[in-house]
């Protein structure tokens, strides 16, 4: 072997060794991130994640049990519209910042929120209707007004491209026909998404129609949203988002629920409808009750499943959405459960009556289940990465790249998969903008029960392949990323163009 041979093996060597160097301080502690409920391992049947501990990334951040006082669960207003016509309904929605004390001895610390100081109201979109929001930004940073869910144009889908400028409004004119079901609206801005949702930018959207289904219905008494969020407070309860940001996903220590920490509910009727929005920036959550019992999930993120399924445990991961039933029938007066995540309370439901609400809500599930039949995928997506390094199909998002074409009304087969990293890799909730799809198939296998209903966010574990279904409806160009929202801005996120 000769001098110059001997050279030009040597240097490659090096240069392996310097870029695992650089590869592992990337992912140095202080970047890092294992939080619990960030990783997860295998689905199983039920459709339950586990592992969610994770796989060193640096120090783990546990849920804890907060001792703070109990308090009534704050329910987000439901938005009266401006004007109502036969056709149409006006609302007008103002993003704001502002102050909340989330600790009865804490100090109130800086929040952003929808038409107040945190988080927003709830809208109800009528199904079959037109709903015009003037939408108009407050704060003194860009942002953007996101229907996430909604089946709409991309023109009024509110990504980065739709951005508002401090001071400056715009009306967005929404169609609404789909089936009714629990959405949400949050920012999107390039580069500022996680920072502003995490301060308190997040409302909820009601899709509604005016059928007798029998299931529980009366908003804030039988029919209830909880939007739960985990959040990190330094040692005077505020919160510092620049301190507490990870790469890999901001994660916290402490529950809340609509805004509000220990929260307690009022139950008079047998059966409650609890609507989940897992509101995180990057944490999964189990869900189960404190008794042990079983809950019915009646609904996924875009409406009804095919058929209620009895679950003990529930996992969500950031943008997901469910409903449940739970029953109080069996429980005395006085008695009280608590709705946890990841084995720590939240929310504590005291039985006050028993009022029999009307209609027999099993009426909602007369229908035959849709057969998710799965086909050979139409495209592959390939998810990779972590930190500031992650990819979706090797490469991250260029705001003038066009990703994806397809032709307005054409149905497409996905298949997404979480290629595993050198540490194993962590999960991806994959999320596409302007449709609502099926799940076909988890590495060739049909989806759990609770699973077969209308998605528009979908967990992907590593190593992992799910096929997903969608038809594409409207026009315009839309993101499809992953919704840990760190991920999203470091580069996670790709454009589709529907023509």
């Amino acid at each position: 072997m000769n001098h110059v041979t001997k050279w030009v093996i040597g240097m490659g060597i090096v240069s392996i060794v310097i870029g695992l160097f650089l590869l592992l301080f990337t992912f140095a502690p202080g970047n890092w991130m294992m939080g619990n409920g960030s990783f997860m391992g295998d689905r199983n049947d039920g459709g339950m994640m586990h592992g969610n501990g994770g796989m060193g990334r640096g120090g783990t951040v546990e849920l804890v049990a907060s001792n703070e006082p109990n308090q009534r669960l704050p329910i987000p207003e439901r938005l009266r519209p401006d004007r109502v016509t036969d056709e149409a309904l006006y609302y007008t929605v103002r993003t704001e910042r502002g102050e909340h004390r989330f600790f009865n001895q804490g100090v109130s610390t800086e929040t952003l929120g929808y038409n107040g100081n945190l988080l927003g109201p709830m809208i109800e979109l009528p199904a079959g209707k037109t709903v015009y929001i003037n939408t108009i930004n407050q704060l003194d940073e860009p942002t953007s007004f996101h229907w996430h869910g909604l089946v709409i144009p991309g023109a009024e889908d509110g990504g980065p491209h739709q951005s508002i400028a401090p001071g400056e409004q715009r009306q967005v004119r929404l169609d609404i026909d789909q089936e009714p079901g629990t959405l949400w609206f949050h920012p999107h801005p390039m580069g500022a998404t996680a920072e502003q949702v995490y301060l308190g930018l997040a409302g909820l959207l009601y899709v509604t129609n005016q059928a007798e289904t029998g299931l529980p219905n009366e908003y804030g008494v039988d029919d209830i949203p909880l939007i739960v969020q985990d959040r990190l407070f330094t040692a005077d309860g505020q919160l510092d988002y620049d301190r507490q940001m990870n790469i890999d996903g901001t994660v916290g220590d402490t529950l809340i629920a609509n805004g509000a920490i220990n929260t307690t509910f009022d139950v008079t009727t047998n059966t409650l409808r609890v609507r989940l929005v897992n509101g995180s920036n990057a944490r999964n959550l189990d869900f189960s009750l404190s008794n042990g019992e079983a809950f019915t999930q009646i609904a996924t993120d875009g409406g009804l499943l095919d058929q209620p399924v009895s679950l003990e445990t529930l996992t969500l991961t950031p943008s997901e959405r469910a409903e449940i039933l739970i029953d109080f029938s069996d429980l005395s007066l006085e008695d009280d459960i608590a709705l946890q995540a990841d084995g720590i309370p939240f929310t504590t439901f005291t039985v006050r009556d028993h009022i029999e609400q009307d209609g027999d809500w099993t009426a909602a599930f007369t229908e035959a289940p849709v057969t998710n039949e799965s086909s050979e995928a139409d495209r592959r997506l390939t998810l990779f990465g972590m930190g500031n390094m992650v990819t979706i199909d090797g490469k991250q998002f260029d705001p003038d790249r066009i990703d994806i074409n397809v032709r307005q009304g054409s149905t497409e087969v996905w298949e997404i998969y979480n290629r595993e990293d050198m540490m194993g890799g962590m999960t991806h909730p994959f999320h596409v903008h302007g449709v609502q799809f099926r799940i076909l198939e988890r590495d060739g296998k049909p989806p759990p029960d609770n699973e077969r209903g209308w998605k528009d966010t979908v967990a992907v574990a590593p190593g992992e392949k799910v096929n997903i279904e969608m038809t594409f409806r409207e026009t315009g160009t839309f993101m499809y990323h992953c919704h840990i929202l760190e991920h999203e801005e470091n580069g996670m996120m790709g454009q589709l163009k529907v023509d």
